[in-house]
């Protein structure tokens, strides 16, 4: 049996998304991790799946999935990607899409640039959630030259640092140690930040379950609400990744906008999973609940 897939980005940040509305495909961590591998598989930061809604106001519910076989709660490019694809099957700009941390909305400003509202930040500790009180504009890590970090959530965990210089930083030695801290019991994504002038800044993301990647929306969200509270900027920044830029506004909740880009799309069959060259075994862990709307 073929079971297709599209695959899409945001600046670099990729994507394979399934569709699982009509016809529900078991997977596991094993799967998951053979799907997005680069060389055994199709390859990916992340792997999509929809899912029937049965929210009123959303069109459709998004998974998340890491590279490791864990799901995530929130992922800013993704929803982006997911937006254009169901503004072209729905035949309308805006579009609804359901997470585990809520409802997001996106809208189809052009063929390519897409805007998604994720909501409000979360700052309090415990929402983060951290493993004890804190203050999250100052948390108590360092790391080297490394200090002082902000605490966000944007429907996941992000630690977020403020450096003088974001390429003279370590970003994949030094993110694999701090996404592990133990003050995140749930791992943290972070963010390595140079603060170019009020309305401009470059940042370099570690994403959890995953690594370095090109772009995050989520991340680049982080940065710009840490950023706000913190004085360095005001609500509004044009954030730099690896893979291009994206224009962040914070009022009260945090519009993305950028573009998206559409790779190709095909199919697969279960022969993938009947390879010898599978990863290790990983323990199975429940779905994420669905956030009560």
């Amino acid at each position: 049996m073929k079971h297709p897939f599209v695959k899409m980005h945001g600046l670099g940040n990729d994507f394979v998304i399934l569709d699982h509305r009509e016809e529900e495909f078991s997977l596991t961590p094993e799967k998951i991790q053979l799907l997005a591998n680069r060389r055994f598989g199709i390859g990916c930061d992340q792997l999509i799946v929809l899912e029937p809604s049965f929210h009123p106001r959303a069109d459709v519910f998004m998974r998340i999935y890491n590279p490791d076989g864990k799901e995530a709660g929130a992922c800013g490019n993704a929803t982006r990607c997911l937006g254009s694809l169901l503004s072209d099957e729905f035949k309308r700009p805006s579009c609804t899409v359901e997470t585990v941390s809520g409802l997001l909305t996106t809208t189809k400003l052009s063929d390519d640039l897409i805007q998604v509202n994720m909501g409000e930040p979360r700052l309090a500790w415990q929402d983060i959630p951290l493993a004890k009180e804190c203050d999250t504009l100052h948390l108590p890590i360092q790391r080297g030259v490394l200090s002082d970090p902000v605490a966000v959530s944007m429907g996941n965990p992000h630690m977020v640092f403020f450096v003088r210089d974001v390429q003279g930083i370590d970003v994949y030695n030094l993110g694999k140690q701090l996404t592990a801290h133990e003050l995140y019991p749930e791992q943290a994504n972070v963010e390595f930040v140079e603060v170019i002038d009020r309305e401009t800044l470059r940042v370099r993301v570690y994403e959890r379950g995953t690594g370095v990647t090109m772009a995050c929306g989520t991340g680049a969200s982080a940065a710009v609400v840490a950023a706000t509270h913190r004085g360095l900027i005001d609500n509004h920044a044009t954030v730099i990744l690896d893979g291009g830029k994206l224009d962040i506004v914070y009022e009260k909740t945090v519009m993305i906008t950028g573009p998206v880009g559409y790779a190709f799309e095909g199919s697969f069959t279960n022969r993938l999973f009947e390879s010898s060259c599978q990863t290790q075994p990983t323990p199975q862990t429940p779905p994420l609940q669905r956030t009560a709307l």
